[in-house]
């Protein structure tokens, strides 16, 4: 049997697709076109947690419009929806997490946590309970069959590439998962909304934690974790006693303002220690980091890490989400960890964000996985210590 466009050996009409719908125009638009297609879709909206009355601040998502808004437009496609409750999944899952993470120091991504958990295996699972043969969703990312298995990479429109925030996708879950608009621009994604007259074909784009619908996330920390606002020190590079802080948790690498202190000269933030609550400011140039170590890695490439161990082939990694690809190498150790060499250096590399590799920088480059950054080595630093690994 011929394979339908989704990849799957049956006919359009006998393929149910689950359809993770948020209330956005990228998810509606995904919704829209299988059904076209004439596959069963199936729209599930998760209701993750409680947004509260009020306004909420720009830029924010999944709140209760955002459920309205996807009922609506499964009700002009015609296709059946459902609101799952995954507020207590989401609270253990991501929101916990998400406190404890900052309360170490760390500069957390949720929506990494999110994918990795809450989409990716428990919506999928209950998907698979649907008897569904796809879970889809509206990211803009490319996924293509490599043999038995489904492959990552860039997608076609660079502004939306979302693999920073995927690349803690199983390789089994990559293979149920379906991403439709990675072939698109955003603009094409709107086009096709207002051609299927869908009331969210201009709705603006979430751009903020979503659990963070009013005020600061420092708020909702120190709401979840009252501990969090234990003063501390904040003291430069060079061991001068600059001021006091009301809690880490409110500062991140490479911050510039609001550190509440004064000097002669513009100081970053270039460490956080959970442990004493000290903040260690810095200039610029301490923020420089060529070295970094990663945890919990998720490997989605042909070829296992300890592969590229001095090889000179291309391989390029982001360390923000905001950043385009760099050139980086990965580096041996004796203990058997994964480290990194970023070739050109990087400013800002903060504990707890991402490290992704791709084979390339262009649409089209394979996203070959990813780790969390476990510790960055800023030049200012490493000179007291022992270097951990070394080019093979």
């Amino acid at each position: 049997m011929s394979l339908n466009s989704l990849d799957i050996a049956k006919p359009a009409t006998e393929t149910r697709v689950v359809v993770a719908m948020s209330g956005g125009v990228d998810s509606s638009v995904t919704a829209a076109l299988l059904a076209e297609a004439g596959y069963d879709v199936v729209g599930i909206t998760l209701q993750l947690y409680d947004g509260g009355a009020g306004p909420r601040r720009a830029g924010a998502c999944c709140a209760g419009q955002d459920i309205h808004d996807a009922r609506r437009v499964a009700e002009t496609l015609g296709i059946h929806h459902y609101v799952l409750d995954y507020e207590e999944r989401f609270k253990k899952a991501v929101i916990d997490p998400f406190a404890d993470s900052y309360l170490a120091g760390e500069t957390p991504i949720p929506c990494v946590a999110c994918n990795q958990t809450v989409k990716f295996r428990d919506l999928l699972a209950t998907a698979e309970d649907l008897g569904a043969d796809a879970l889809a969703t509206g990211h803009y990312i490319e996924t293509r069959q490599r043999g038995a298995h489904r492959a990552m990479y860039r997608p076609a429109d660079l502004d939306r590439d979302q693999s920073y925030f995927l690349y803690g996708t199983t390789q089994e879950q990559l293979d149920f998962l379906r991403f439709p608009l990675g072939t698109m621009t955003k603009d094409e994604t709107r086009q096709i909304a207002a051609r299927f007259g869908l009331s969210v074909a201009a709705k603006p784009d979430s751009q903020d934690i979503c659990f963070v619908s009013k005020g600061r996330y420092f708020d909702v920390i120190r709401k979840l974790r009252p501990e969090a606002g234990e003063p501390g020190d904040i003291v430069h590079l060079d061991g001068r006693r600059l001021g006091r802080h009301d809690g880490i948790v409110n500062f991140t690498i490479g911050q510039r303002r609001g550190l509440g202190v004064a000097a002669g000269e513009p100081l970053y933030v270039v460490a956080l220690d959970a442990a004493s609550a000290t903040v260690t400011v810095g200039p610029r140039e301490a923020l420089l980091t060529r070295r970094i170590r990663l945890r919990d890695l998720n490997w989605l490439g042909a070829s296992r890490p300890e592969a590229h161990v001095g090889d000179d082939t291309a391989l390029f990694v982001k360390v923000r989400s905001t950043r385009p690809p760099a050139p980086a190498r990965i580096l041996a150790t004796d203990d058997g960890s994964v480290e990194v060499e970023l070739v050109l250096g990087e400013d800002g590399v903060a504990p707890g964000q991402a490290c992704v590799f791709y084979d390339g920088v262009e649409a089209g480059a394979e996203v070959l996985g990813g780790g969390v950054i476990a510790e960055s080595l800023p030049n200012a630093r490493r000179a007291d210590r022992e270097p951990a690994a070394a080019t093979v």
